[in-house]
């Protein structure tokens, strides 16, 4: 499901949630690269929040969530998808590899975790393309070759690629797939440009 004005939905302009809270917002940001603890945190907070969002980033991090002894893998999935009350938003910012997406909410399915109707994915978040990924392998060797200081240390899923594609303008964006010969156009042009 697309969501491109979800906090227009969920909260009135008098600063109230629709059911009448108040409400109020919780930001976790990370000052540094790498593992912050960014993600324990978060999972710790959602219980309280009624959405849980992620606004950048992409599947090449990530954390583990254990619940009722069953391990949960999430790379790209806001970890409030564990709790039934919580919605989750991958926003604008966010780049979408839609396999791996799935293979996580196979994690969910597998262990009956119900997410229907409560994951929104922003129009505007860009999709990482297996090209996408493959530049990213390709760029990495090739630094490789050259020296290894020259290496960034990626883990090869794409995103770098792909934010420089939303920056180019070249990039598909999740809303394409409402229209596929809409999409099938713009990946046309993409995969030329690219």
């Amino acid at each position: 499901m697309f969501a491109s004005n979800l906090a227009k939905r969920a909260f009135a302009s008098s600063g109230k949630c629709l059911t009448g809270e108040k409400s109020r917002f919780t930001t976790i940001l990370g000052a540094q690269w790498g593992d912050e603890g960014k993600g324990k945190l978060v999972d710790i907070l959602a219980k309280d929040h009624d959405l849980c969002a992620r606004f950048n980033g992409g599947a090449n991090a990530g954390h583990t969530i254990v619940v009722d002894k069953v391990k949960y893998a999430l790379h790209l999935l806001p970890c409030g998808i564990m709790y039934e009350h919580c919605h989750n938003l991958l926003g604008n910012g966010v780049v979408v590899n839609i396999p791996s997406m799935f293979g996580e909410l196979k994690q969910l399915d597998d262990n009956g975790i119900n997410y229907h109707g409560r994951l929104k994915i922003s129009t505007r978040a860009h999709l990482v393309s297996s090209i996408q990924k493959l530049a990213d392998g390709m760029d990495e060797e090739r630094r490789l070759k050259k020296s290894e200081a020259d290496m960034i240390g990626t883990t090869k899923m794409g995103i770098g690629p792909t934010y420089a594609s939303k920056a180019l303008r070249i990039g598909l964006r999740a809303g394409d797939l409402e229209d596929w010969s809409l999409f099938k156009e713009k990946y046309n042009t993409f995969i030329d440009r690219f």
